[in-house]
């Protein structure tokens, strides 16, 4: 390994990413090698370069950091994963760990602290946002099953039952039971409720 860490940064808002590369940049021992804006963009470009560390932002196009996450950690389990997001949600932070994440930080965390996590991943430390932390152990683990999820998020847009299970490949019936069972686990009337808990919990 070289001396100066190869980082790949991830994320869809370019302004962001732009400063953060910029950001990094100053520092004498990190470079930025890639750059893109979508999720499903992050292993591709991974293996063209022979990066050290992704960061990766939570909420992309294509697919979410935390699924690229678990993509890389499967493919390139050398490479180090820090997620980043804007979103400092218990449920985020458990999904980031459960991908393999090696550090979850706010966007709002000063500069100084996002080079020193990408300093510490690399030397096997784990790098996590105190307050998340904290608030990750309070809220408790999911309830909702992988089917549950699928079925919410499918929900999110409104869809009905019959449109859920054509595009599920389910029964009526299945979809049906899946969302009461979430909406028994969430403690909300409707389905609309269970989206947006589950959305603010980080659990989708």
């Amino acid at each position: 390994m070289s001396s100066t860490i190869k980082v790949l940064l991830a994320e869809d808002q370019s302004m962001v990413r732009e400063a953060l590369a910029a950001l990094l940049g100053l520092e004498d021992d990190i470079e930025v090698v890639a750059q893109v804006a979508r999720g499903d963009e992050v292993l591709p470009t991974a293996r063209q370069h022979d990066i050290d560390v992704a960061l990766l932002d939570i909420e992309m196009p294509g697919c979410t950091g935390i699924e690229a996450a678990a993509q890389l950690n499967k493919a390139l389990p050398a490479v180090k994963l820090v997620v980043l997001t804007t979103f400092g949600r218990p449920g985020y932070l458990r999904s980031a760990m459960e991908a393999g994440a090696d550090a979850f930080l706010v966007k709002d965390a000063p500069a100084a602290q996002l080079a020193d996590a990408v300093r510490k991943v690399l030397a096997g430390e784990r790098v996590i946002d105190p307050t998340l932390a904290a608030a990750a152990l309070a809220e408790g683990a999911n309830p909702l099953t992988d089917r549950e999820r699928e079925v919410l998020r499918a929900a999110a847009d409104g869809s009905t039952n019959a449109e859920l299970a054509a595009t599920l490949h389910l029964s009526q019936g299945t979809v049906r039971n899946y969302l009461s069972t979430a909406i028994q686990k969430l403690a909300v009337r409707n389905r609309t409720e269970a989206v947006r808990i589950a959305r603010e919990k980080g659990w989708l």
